[in-house]
């Protein structure tokens, strides 16, 4: 039998749970993980692309557990009513090769990824950081918040999108959240003041949303809309003097902010590897005034770390329906035996 987890089982998991001690707990994994780093076989993602987007495979395992996700990236989705990014995954038992857990990840793939940029403003922002800039207030944009809010203890939030309706739904689902949310009309509006920049757009293309000028010192940014050829966000002047850091730099090179650069110039200008910064083996921020940059692609380790957390969750609160999707046979040389009690379906009697 097989877990089943559903968005309904996670929206009942993060009500019984509560969304700040999944967020914590989450940010726990994520150290073991991440410090565990040498114990994981990593692959950059096989990736297919289309004119309208991409789909892509992440798989990631070490000796005791294997995990993938499927999941997608097409921003022209939302003009049709659909997700831009949706996703599904899968936990399994490494000894066995049986899996564990089949698991929606379109909500997962967005506490993730929230988590994540948390993780590295803990390690590359400014102490007592509090004020969050949010450019693009699209689907992930309130989990960012409410991430950087329960890791930090980030209390305002200065926010700008080109779509006045996305605003508006980012104001309206954050109203309660005890935030002071200051709506900007430009990006420099945005940033003016902020200790933390979290970059959120979605468009598949190479652009400036930050300018190198508009960057003052001490400020911490997560770069987190480039993640796929051609799709960046930041002027590659502000990486040629920032501390910058990656996930897995064999994949970011690919689909990173340090795609602008060759191979050889590009491992010059990335400082770590965010592994060896959890580990110890490098500093994260060092002084008040230096510009640090987390160039987030997204990796599949994020995911092992989060559905390790969902499947142990959902064994803790009795979540997930069990399913047959693997057959339970007593003779497991008899999978021929299935179908016997059913002869009708091979077309007999």
């Amino acid at each position: 039998m097989i877990k089943v987890v559903t968005i309904d089982t996670v929206c009942e998991l993060l009500q019984k749970h509560g969304f700040k001690p999944f967020i914590l707990d989450l940010l726990k994994n994520l150290r073991e993980d991440f410090a565990a780093w040498d114990s994981f076989h990593k692959i950059p993602r096989p990736a297919a692309h289309s004119p309208n987007g991409v789909i892509e495979l992440m798989p990631i395992w070490n000796d005791e557990l294997y995990s993938y996700k499927y999941v997608n990236g097409h921003p022209a989705n939302t003009q049709k009513g659909k997700l831009n990014v949706v996703a599904l995954g899968q936990l399994c038992d490494m000894n066995t090769g049986y899996p564990l857990m089949f698991s929606e990840m379109t909500l997962l793939t967005a506490l993730r990824t929230a988590a994540m940029a948390a993780l590295a403003a803990q390690l590359l922002a400014r102490k007592n950081s509090k004020t969050l800039a949010v450019i693009g207030t699209g689907a992930q944009s309130e989990f960012q918040v409410l991430a950087h809010h329960a890791a930090l203890g980030i209390d305002t939030v200065r926010y700008v999108d080109l779509d006045q309706q996305a605003m508006q739904k980012f104001a309206h689902n954050l109203d309660d959240k005890g935030l002071k949310l200051i709506a900007c009309r430009t990006i420099d509006e945005a940033i003016e003041g902020a200790d933390i920049i979290v970059t959120l757009t979605a468009a598949k293309k190479e652009q400036h949303v930050l300018q190198d000028q508009q960057i003052k010192a001490g400020v911490h940014i997560n770069a987190f809309g480039g993640d796929s050829p051609g799709k960046t966000e930041l002027d590659p002047k502000i990486l040629t003097h920032a501390k910058v850091v990656v996930e897995f730099f064999e994949q970011s090179h690919i689909e990173g902010e340090i795609q602008h650069f060759p191979l050889a110039q590009a491992k010059k200008i990335v400082y770590a590897e965010l592994a060896e910064i959890v580990s110890g083996q490098k500093p994260g921020r060092t002084n008040d005034t230096e510009i640090t940059v987390f160039d987030s692609v997204g990796f599949a380790i994020e995911d092992f770390a989060i559905l390790r957390l969902v499947y142990r969750l959902c064994e803790q609160y009795g979540l997930g329906e069990l399913t047959n999707l693997i057959p339970d046979i007593k003779d497991p040389k008899d999978l021929f035996g299935i179908l016997v009690p059913s002869p009708n379906l091979l077309g007999e009697g």
